[in-house]
């Protein structure tokens, strides 16, 4: 894979639904929501404009849990809304190890991103909350939470340097990507509201008990993906930054060689509204 520069067009209606003759979500949808992917290894390589990535994951398992993070029935791992017109999805994705790797792409630009970042990790995962609508299948809002246990990492300066060039070469690319995601938000919020789907209709039309419809709006509430949001949660992380002793560059300002620094963190978190508005 490799990043674009210019961000890439919105994803049109859900494939699978189309494929199936339907519009709306419906149970194609459900089956293919129902299917576990296990995988021994895999290696996902990315080329970006001043650096090449690899991302070799083994043991990988992506499955379908309930509300609550734990395996249940298929039909426990969906809750549907049906007078809202959308309903809740939750996927965890875990595996084993994960051995991320970056390297800078070399020219006399990029001089200073000589050192190669490496960085390995134990078992780990990702949970995913995604609300959709029933009328298309549209993703109105994600929630992604990756977790990592225990982490010990070791850095250079020239390393840490190496990482912020990464970054920053990455920059204007999400810049631009988040734009777009706002401008289509915008978009979507000034649009007139779509008529019901024929299962809001089906849902109007048929009695329901009041108590059982009460209690799956009061659940979708309590799990409700209010805006997309993306979260990082470490338990514990020890991270060590030293002095590259065989670096090829000279600081004439340095007192010290051979410096180190730790840094420890307990339970770091950090979160990410891409469409949050200010205040």
């Amino acid at each position: 894979m490799s990043t674009c520069e210019e961000p890439r067009a919105p994803n049109g209606p859900s494939p699978i639904a189309t494929a199936s003759g339907q519009s709306e979500y419906g149970f194609a949808e459900k089956v293919v929501e129902g299917i576990s992917v296990s995988v021994n290894s895999i290696i996902i390589r990315i080329g970006a404009k001043a650096f090449n990535a690899s991302f070799e994951l083994s043991q990988l398992r992506i499955y379908s849990v309930n509300a609550n993070w734990e395996h249940a029935d298929l039909r426990f791992t969906r809750i549907q809304e049906a007078q809202r017109g959308e309903v809740l999805t939750f996927k965890e994705i875990n595996w084993q190890m994960i051995r991320i790797e970056a390297d800078a792409i070399q020219s006399s630009k990029h001089e200073i991103m000589s050192a190669p970042v490496r960085l390995i990790t134990n078992q780990s995962k990702i949970r995913v909350t995604l609300k959709r609508r029933l009328k298309d299948c549209n993703v109105v809002a994600s929630k992604l939470v990756l977790i990592l246990d225990d982490l010990l990492w070791v850095l250079t300066d020239s390393q840490l340097k190496a990482m912020v060039q990464y970054a920053k070469s990455l920059s204007e690319a999400i810049e631009k990507s988040t734009e777009q995601r706002k401008s289509l938000a915008s978009e979507t919020a000034q649009s007139s509201a779509p008529a019901p789907s024929s299962q809001q209709v089906k849902a109007h039309q048929t009695t329901t008990a009041p108590d059982q419809n009460d209690a799956i709006v009061k659940l979708f509430n309590d799990f409700d993906v209010k805006e997309t949001s993306h979260h990082l949660v470490i338990s514990h992380l020890d991270l060590h930054i030293c002095d590259d002793i065989h670096s090829k560059e000279k600081d004439s300002n340095r007192r010290v060689t051979g410096g180190a620094m730790q840094l420890s963190f307990s339970y770091l978190t950090v979160d990410y509204y891409p469409f949050h508005k200010a205040g």
